[in-house]
C-alpha cells in the first residue's frame, strides 16, 4: 500500500528545533516521478546555513531540509526511467538530483542544468504545498519527473552515495572548472569541512604532489592528512602568515591549483596571493552576499585563471558515484561520517556540525 503522509523533521523556523511531525504526500505518483523511503541522508553544510538562518528568503518555510540522501523506490509514475533511460522498478535503491525544468534559457541555450531559472531543490519545496516532502529528512521522499534519477550501485555505500549527491558531486565540478590537475603539481584547499578535505583526497588521486589544507580546527586538520593532504595551516596564523607558509612550502613560487571551499570574506584575497605563476582558483565556497576583495593587479600580474563553480550537475553527481565505486578502498572514506541516528536527533546533528564537532552527520529514519 502506498501511504499518503510521511513523518518529517520540519523546519518552521530559523534556529529553532525541528519539529517531527506527519505531513502529507501527494495521493499519486505522477508519470516520470517516483516515491522512495529515505534509507539515509547525509547533512550538508547548506542546512546548517537554512537553519541557522543565514540562507533564507521569503516564504521559504515550513520546509524539510536535507538534499542528500539515498533511498529505495515504494511507487513509480508511469514512464519513470533512470537519468540514462534505464528501466527502473520498486525495490531500486536510487540518488536524485535537483528537477530542472528543460524549457529555460539555461536548460535550453547554455544546456546548463546548474543555471536552470526553475531549478528545483528541495529546500525551495514548503512543507505545507504539493508535493509537500521531496527532502532527505523524512521517511518518505517524492521524487518528482524533473529530477533526473541514478540508480545505486551495489558496490557504493548508503553514506557515500547520500555524499555524492550535493559534497562529492560540487567537488568534482570544481576540479573540472579548472581543468585537469597536472601530474605533480602543488594545489592549495582553503576550508577544512567536508567539501575541503574530500577535495584533498581528489587532489592526492588526480595526481598532485603537493596538497596544502588550509582550515580549522585542528581535528579537522588532523583528519585532512587521512586524505591526502601533505600539509596544514591552521587559519589562526592570519592572512599574511598563511600566505607566506604557503610561499614557503612551494620554494616561494605559490601553488598551482587554489580551491576555495571556506568562503571567509578575506578568502579571496588569500587565493590569489597563494596562487602561483599562471595558477588556476576555483571559487566554490563563497556564497554570502557580501564584498569580498580581491587584488587584481595580481590575478593580472600573475595572469591567474579565476572560476566560479556552483553545486553540480547530473553529469556530476553520476561521476561522484562512479568515484566511490572504483576509489572505494583509495581513502579512508567512512571516517568522514558520523554515526547515524533517527529523524529525532536531527536538530542536534545541525547543532553538532555548527559548533564543528560532526564533519558529516547521518540520518537514518528507519532508526526512530
Amino acid at each position: 500500500m502506498v501511504p499518503n503522509k510521511t513523518r518529517a523533521a520540519v523546519l518552521a523556523a530559523h534556529a529553532k528545533a525541528l519539529d517531527v511531525k506527519d505531513i502529507p504526500l501527494p495521493e499519486s505518483v505522477e508519470p516520470g516521478a517516483a516515491l522512495v523511503k529515505i534509507v539515509c541522508a547525509t547533512l550538508c553544510g547548506t542546512d546548517v546555513e537554512i537553519w541557522q538562518g543565514k540562507m533564507s528568503f521569503p516564504g521559504m518555510l515550513p520546509m524539510v531540509l536535507g538534499h542528500e540522501m539515498v533511498g529505495e523506490i515504494v511507487a513509480l509514475g508511469e514512464g519513470t526511467t533512470d537519468a540514462l533511460g534505464g528501466e527502473l522498478q520498486v525495490g531500486d535503491r536510487i540518488g536524485w538530483s535537483e528537477s530542472t525544468c528543460g524549457k529555460c534559457y539555461g536548460c535550453v541555450v547554455l544546456r546548463e542544468p546548474v543555471a536552470c531559472e526553475n531549478r528545483g531543490y528541495g529546500f525551495l519545496q514548503r512543507s505545507d504545498k504539493p508535493p509537500y516532502a521531496t527532502a532527505g529528512l523524512a521517511d518518505y521522499a517524492y521524487v518528482t519527473p524533473g529530477a533526473a534519477k541514478l540508480r545505486i550501485p551495489d558496490e557504493v555505500k548508503n553514506t557515500w552515495a547520500s555524499m555524492a549527491g550535493c559534497a562529492a558531486k560540487t567537488v568534482l565540478r570544481a576540479f573540472d572548472r579548472v581543468g585537469a590537475i597536472r601530474t605533480g603539481s602543488s594545489v592549495v584547499v582553503q576550508g577544512s569541512g567536508a567539501l575541503g578535505i574530500f577535495a584533498a583526497a581528489v587532489a592526492k588521486l588526480s595526481g598532485a604532489a603537493q596538497v596544502i589544507m588550509v582550515g580549522a580546527p585542528q581535528d579537522r586538520l588532523d583528519m585532512a592528512k587521512h586524505f591526502g593532504a601533505d600539509h596544514t595551516i591552521h587559519i589562526d596564523a592570519g592572512s599574511e602568515a598563511m600566505i607566506a607558509q604557503v610561499h614557503e612550502l612551494t620554494a616561494g613560487r605559490g601553488t598551482d591549483y587554489v580551491f576555495d571551499f571556506a568562503g571567509a570574506n578575506s578568502v579571496g584575497k588569500e587565493a590569489v596571493n597563494m596562487a602561483g605563476q599562471r595558477g588556476r582558483v576555483a571559487i566554490v565556497g563563497s556564497t554570502a552576499p557580501v564584498d569580498s576583495p580581491v587584488p587584481l593587479g595580481t590575478v593580472m600580474g600573475k595572469e591567474l585563471t579565476i572560476v566560479g563553480s556552483l553545486n553540480g550537475d547530473i553529469s556530476d553527481y553520476a561521476r561522484a558515484i562512479s568515484f566511490f565505486k572504483n576509489f572505494a578502498d583509495a581513502m579512508p572514506w567512512d571516517k568522514l561520517f558520523a554515526e547515524p541516528v533517527g529523524l529525532d536527533k536531527a536538530s542536534e546533528c545541525l547543532d553538532s556540525m555548527c559548533q564543528h564537532h560532526t564533519i558529516k552527520a547521518v540520518i537514518d529514519p528507519r532508526l526512530s
